[in-house]
């Protein structure tokens, strides 16, 4: 279950990052635009509409909370017994259809290194299903 430990750790380094990159972003837009227009005042409520977009269409909450929902099924599983390679083969599945949307998603480079991370592990996992079976 070492993998599975290694794979909550990433979950929560993408879950604590995602909600810093709307910030970053927002920061970034409005200086960039405080650049392109000198003397011209930035509207702070199109700058939030702005950001509440992109924090919208990068939102990886779903996919975390899904996750994190996979990895205590990981768990039951191993620990119910029996045969278990095609549960298991299906639930890793899931996990990286999940790790795939945030990579897809993020805006971010620290998000994306750790889901190529995450997805690594759960290739480690898939491999040890396989020799399960």
């Amino acid at each position: 279950m070492k993998k599975g430990e290694r794979i909550k750790v990433l979950v929560a380094l993408v879950e604590e990052r995602s909600p810093l990159v709307v910030k970053e972003y927002q920061d970034k837009l409005t200086n960039r635009l405080k650049d392109l227009m000198e003397n011209i005042d930035v509207d702070p409520q199109r700058i939030a509409m702005e950001a509440a977009l992109i924090a919208d269409r990068g939102c990886v909450d779903e996919e975390i909370t899904r996750l994190k929902s996979h990895l205590m099924q990981l768990s039951d599983i191993l620990n119910e017994g029996g045969q278990v390679g095609r549960k298991l083969d299906f639930l890793v599945q899931e996990m990286n259809r999940e790790s795939n949307t945030i990579a897809s998603k993020a805006n971010d480079i620290r998000i994306v290194q750790a889901t190529i991370e995450l997805k690594s592990e759960i290739e480690k996992i898939r491999e040890q299903i396989q020799n399960l079976e």
